[in-house]
């Protein structure tokens, strides 16, 4: 074999990893051709880029800093608000459970474990669909949209006076609450570089715990207010309506604050506006594509990276749904009253925030999300062994393994933020990110299941089950590690083939991770 033919040879190990297509054109010489197919259904951004008949356009480091507080400024707060609400419109079921609903609605056996899982029907039989309108739609509008719906549904559940009303309801709120997660992700990967997303996903996803916070302390002051001083409804129902007509308030400011991208921040200038698209150029992403592609969704479904998040984002929140819907009278169960239960519950928040804000600042610090985020998973191991091991007479020792477990989150977040950074194509990004959520939903539907009422008051059966996924979460998250910096093995063979071309723009050709070359897996 002559020079000039060994130099179209494309590794064996490095093939099988590669679109078939794209394998064929290197064989050729012909990679240039093959990516150019993609250019007739660019990315948004490209479309900015041609329209713009100005200079060259360079971001030096002092711009870019001055640009990415305003987009944190603008962006950031009404993110975290709206995220932490998410959260405590979930758990104010679990507030309620000891407020008196169970009696006023007339739940009897497992009715209440149904009501916890039913939020997750909702979310599992919308999220895909909701996924499609998010990427086909513009993205703040269907967002907002999304929030001030969630928000009246919550609201009815004050009207409610049966279980099959309380279904209903949860039904619903799980329908409309299943674009934030995945929007929220797409929002970050679209303003936000690499090495600026775990950092920014972990601060609006810790406003989980400061709603947990907030969402303790106005429950226990609405339970000793009502016990004091009385009032016309019932306790849970004022909760219900509070935390309703709070959030559609919020989504509404949302709606105004919130852009579709860069091209319509009425914040930004003009220049600004490419700017933002410029320095998000090294993501290799850029800012979304409205067109569904078909062999992005075969791709999706073949990756092993794809099923390696679906299988954390189930297992992982088997946990998830039975703390969550649970806690409260998980805190009874150490020997506390229910009003304790709900003052006690709030430092788990704190635990969360400061976990999540510290593990994503670490992660993007030292370039290793994936590894930083284990600590998190293994403090709440320890947490759920020191309920489990402790005695009952121990209540002070397990209301402290119960705050560890809040840190369980921290893994779950890190790979949240890895798909926005590591799966490139606007179509199977938000595929990978349906199916995470699809996970996750499923895993959150066994989970309450496993706090069996017989089980009561140590629910030790469920309590060695969260250790054992947690266990099982652990390993999945080291061979997402592995696979990763294995990927990016292969790709710096194909960038050394002598053939390769990198094309101008390529970067806004909405091609996916495994087609570009370019492209570099985050760990």
């Amino acid at each position: 074999m002559s020079s000039a033919d060994e130099k179209h040879v494309v590794p064996p190990d490095v093939e099988k990893d590669l679109p078939a297509p794209l394998v064929e054109a290197m064989r050729k010489g012909d990679v240039l051709e093959e990516l150019l197919k993609h250019s007739h259904d660019a990315d948004e951004a490209m479309k900015a880029f041609a329209s713009h008949q100005g200079t060259i356009i360079e971001i030096d480091e002092a711009t870019n800093k001055r640009l990415l507080r305003k987009i944190d400024w603008n962006l950031m707060p009404i993110l975290c608000v709206v995220y932490g609400l998410n959260y405590l419109d979930k758990t104010t079921l679990s507030y309620a459970s000891i407020m008196g609903i169970k009696k006023d609605i007339h739940l009897v056996g497992d009715n209440y474990q149904w009501l916890g899982s039913m939020f997750y029907f909702g979310y599992l039989a919308w999220e895909y669909p909701t996924n499609r309108l998010l990427q086909r739609l513009p993205l703040g509008k269907y967002s907002a949209f999304n929030i001030i719906m969630w928000g009246l549904v919550l609201s009815c559940f004050a009207a409610v006076n049966s279980f099959r009303g309380a279904v209903a309801v949860r039904f619903f709120l799980g329908v409309f609450e299943a674009a934030v997660t995945p929007g929220f992700a797409l929002f970050t990967s679209q303003w936000y570089t690499k090495a600026e997303q775990g950092t920014r996903t972990g601060i609006w996803f810790s406003f989980n715990g400061f709603a947990q916070i907030f969402g303790g302390l106005v429950a226990y002051g609405i339970a000793r207010g009502v016990r004091l001083h009385g009032s016309s409804i019932a306790p849970w129902k004022i909760v219900f309506l509070l935390t309703g007509l709070l959030t559609s308030c919020i989504g509404i400011i949302f709606l105004f604050v919130m852009p579709d991208n860069q091209m319509n921040a009425r914040w930004l200038t003009k220049e600004e506006r490419l700017l933002a698209i410029e320095r998000i150029r090294v993501n290799q992403q850029g800012v979304g594509n409205k067109h569904w592609k078909m062999y992005q969704l075969k791709e999706a479904l073949a990756d092993p990276l794809t099923w390696a998040f679906v299988f954390y984002g189930l297992v992982s929140s088997i946990p998830n749904g039975g703390i969550s819907n649970f806690f409260s009278q998980l805190i009874i169960s150490f020997g506390f009253t229910p009003e304790q239960s709900l003052l006690y519950g709030t430092p788990g928040g704190a635990v969360e925030v400061v976990a999540l804000i510290l593990c994503g600042w670490l992660g993007d610090k030292y370039h290793n999300r994936l590894l930083v985020a284990t600590s998190g998973l293994i403090t709440a191991m320890l947490g759920m062994i020191l309920i489990v091991a402790l005695p009952l007479a121990n209540s002070g020792g397990r209301l402290a393994g119960y705050y560890l477990t809040q840190a369980s989150p921290t893994p779950f977040v890190a790979l949240l933020s890895l798909i926005s950074t590591n799966v490139a194509g606007y179509t199977k990004k938000t595929t990978v990110a349906a199916l995470y959520l699809i996970g996750y939903c499923v895993g959150n539907i066994i989970g309450p299941q496993t706090f069996r009422p017989k089980d009561a008051p140590r629910y030790v059966p469920a309590e060695i089950t969260i250790i054992c996924c947690w266990g099982v979460c652990l390993v999945d998250m080291l061979f997402i590690y592995w696979y990763c910096k294995r990927q990016n093995a292969k790709k710096a063979l194909v960038r050394g083939q002598p053939h390769y071309v990198k094309l101008e723009n390529q970067e806004w050709l909405d091609l996916t991770d495994r087609e570009n070359a370019e492209f570099v897996y985050t760990l």
